[in-house]
């Protein structure tokens, strides 16, 4: 297999997954059942299952004995902790981003809140800035960087209303694994107060995070303003 060829699980994976979000498999509904997927896509048992497990440790579906695998609804909160991304999370019909800053290559900043690698420090970062919305009301602004390494064409892609972890997945393998963060409330200042809709002097909740991936020594870095008057912040990290 190439280098960058994405293996046939993932393609099966992507597929299912995709359909699942858009509602072509309600929740409550079974997926088509192994032998069916197997046919279907040309694939042999042991690829189904792969796809099959990762939609179970993802949240996407649950296995019922004797009856196959059930579609689980995805969580309606707005999931900025959840390994999967907030689209995910959330849906991508109540979610929308507006993009600041497009991504574009920059060096790290002298006093970055987190220890960085030899090669993260030698390549520079990608750097990018969103506002997302949820049922068209800021919610949280958050500032990423993302380490410049084998990352092809990535400040030429459009991330309007679409997920930085999908994209990172499906166009270069790469997926969050975990993370440590740091959180505090703080007060909101002019930028903020006016980018989340909030009075001056407001709290919000602020975070830094250190994703790590499955691809060793890459990590992705974001600082987050949440707004935490009508929504709440979950998942499993």
């Amino acid at each position: 297999m190439g280098k960058n060829q994405i293996p046939q699980y993932k393609k099966l994976y992507e597929l299912l997954r995709k359909h699942i979000l858009s509602g072509v498999y309600e929740e409550g509904s079974f997926l088509p059942s192994e032998n069916e997927l197997c046919a279907v896509h040309n694939l042999t048992r042991p690829t189904v299952r792969h796809a099959l497990e990762a939609l179970v440790r993802d949240g996407f579906i649950s296995k019922r004995k004797g009856k196959g695998s059930m579609v689980r609804k995805p969580p309606q909160d707005i999931g900025i902790l959840s390994i999967a991304g907030t689209i995910s999370a959330i849906g991508k019909q109540y979610l929308q981003t507006q993009i600041l800053q497009k991504p574009k290559t920059i060096a790290w900043p002298t006093d970055f809140h987190f220890e960085l690698t030899d090669a993260e420090k030698d390549f520079g970062c990608i750097y990018m800035e969103r506002l997302r919305f949820v049922d068209e009301m800021p919610v949280f602004y958050d500032i990423n960087r993302i380490p410049n390494i084998n990352l092809p064409r990535f400040t030429s892609r459009t991330f309007e209303n679409k997920s930085l972890f999908d994209t990172l997945r499906s166009h270069y393998q790469i997926e969050i694994k975990g993370g440590e963060q740091k959180l505090k409330a703080i007060k909101a200042d002019k930028k903020i107060s006016q980018l989340l809709k909030i009075p001056k002097g407001g709290p919000v909740l602020f975070l830094e995070r250190k994703l790590s991936t499955n691809r060793e020594g890459f990590y992705i870095y974001s600082t987050i303003y949440f707004n935490s008057d009508k929504h709440a912040i979950f998942g499993v990290f």
